[in-house]
């Protein structure tokens, strides 16, 4: 009886202490899962983050690229009006200082600008025969009226197309002048990227006077 008693006591303490082998068997293998899935979860907020930073990178590259062309193409209108104001005053010709190989103006289109912006018809060769100074379908694209190769970097056409003139008062003089409404329109292009920017304005300039923007 007693040998009995004391065998089942033997398998009852053997049962339990494989029980509790087994729960801390069992505990390890959740916690090795839980450190495994915490792995996972870390790995793939660092992909995310990794991307995300990418993203912003790459979106801040192309803000960077695209006001540095309108930039470009900015400087070309402010120098397309400066063209303009200078042929208008005495002696009223277009300045040599604006023409190639020096100046932004090609020479085989200095005498073709000179007219447009005084509106002389017919414009000479290599305008078609009989064309007229006034609304010239010309473009910076193809057939710039100026160049300018002073922004590293970047492709940078102007063009400038007389529109019509009118009487109008001086500016704060109220003397009745003559307003000559021109278009300039500039093309920059960046020649690495091959991103781009047109920029077109109306200028009303008075004879003798400054130019003021009406549209852009």
């Amino acid at each position: 009886m007693i040998d009995r008693v004391m065998s089942l006591r033997q398998v009852t303490t053997a049962g339990q202490r494989m029980q509790g082998t087994t729960a801390v068997e069992g505990q390890h293998g959740i916690a090795l899962l839980t450190v495994m899935l915490m792995l996972l979860i870390l790995s793939i907020l660092g992909i995310a983050s990794i991307t995300v930073t990418s993203m912003e990178n790459r979106m801040a590259g192309f803000f960077r690229t695209t006001e540095a062309v309108v930039a470009a193409a900015d400087s070309c209108e402010g120098l397309g009006v400066n063209i303009i104001q200078q042929t208008l005053s005495p002696p009223g010709i277009l300045p040599a200082a604006f023409i190639a190989p020096t100046g932004p103006v090609p020479v085989a289109n200095a005498t073709i600008l000179a007219q447009e912006i005084y509106g002389t018809s017919p414009l000479p060769s290599p305008a078609p025969t009989g064309t007229l100074a006034e609304n010239y379908a010309d473009s910076a694209a193809t057939d710039p009226n100026f160049v300018m190769t002073n922004v590293p970097g970047f492709t940078v056409n102007g063009d400038i197309d007389r529109l019509y003139a009118h009487s109008k008062d001086g500016q704060g003089s109220g003397v009745i002048s003559t307003e000559f409404v021109y278009r300039i329109t500039c093309a920059a292009t960046n020649t690495a990227t091959g991103s781009n920017s047109t920029v077109t304005s109306v200028y009303g300039c008075l004879l003798g006077d400054t130019c003021v923007k009406k549209v852009s």
